[in-house]
């Protein structure tokens, strides 16, 4: 069972969200558009993600039900496939492995099942950013297809040889290959039509 130190990580991360999302909703009107929403998601990532479904997981294991936390240190991945495949939203990775990338494996071997696991991941996101956007198609798609091309170039002969997916290279380039193209998938449509809406709101119903 975790001890109680376990636990104020989980709050720390909880509040630090609420602030950056707070921020964001009461920003001045001199802050642009898209910084504001791009902080207001952070804030919803870190108190949701990070704070709220760690401290959930925290009473369960507490409770001796054996629920790992969603997000696994993803700051810590060296490789691309250590961070989609261990560190990530493990609850839907779970899912995917089951569902999705066993049974291609078995038909099309596991390369195959990985571009279009990927690919399928791509097109989920899109439907639930692109399309209430009713902007933004495909970005989302090209996103995951990036992140796969990238992990199969660290598993090649000559990702290897430049040290991808291990060491302090490998963390770098992880993190570059994750955040560079971020736009693409929470792309500038998403925010100006579904974040910023989503912050406007918290602050007017704040004042009534």
């Amino acid at each position: 069972k975790p001890g109680w130190r376990q636990v104020v990580p989980a709050i720390a991360k909880a509040w630090l969200g609420i602030v950056l999302l707070g921020s964001a909703a009461f920003a001045s009107a001199g802050w642009p558009d898209l910084l504001r929403g791009w902080i207001g998601m952070l804030g919803v990532i870190l108190m949701l993600h990070f704070g709220i479904f760690d401290f959930l997981s925290w009473v369960w294991r507490r409770s001796g039900v054996d629920a790992r936390p969603l997000m696994d240190k993803p700051l810590a991945s060296v490789a691309l496939s250590e961070f989609w495949g261990r560190r990530w939203t493990t609850a839907f990775r779970d899912l995917t492995y089951q569902f999705l990338f066993r049974p291609l494996t078995a038909r099309f071997g596991g390369r195959w099942a990985l571009a279009i696991g990927f690919i399928v991941s791509g097109l989920v996101h899109d439907l639930v950013i692109s399309l209430p956007a009713k902007q933004g198609y495909g970005g989302p798609t090209l996103y995951f297809v990036l992140q796969g091309t990238g992990l199969l170039l660290e598993r090649s002969r000559p990702g290897r040889k430049l040290g991808l997916g291990v060491g302090l290279r490998g963390r770098c380039c992880t993190l570059l290959a994750l955040i560079l193209p971020v736009p693409l998938l929470f792309h500038p449509p998403f925010v100006r039509q579904i974040v910023l809406p989503m912050l406007d709101f918290l602050k007017e119903i704040s004042h009534a």
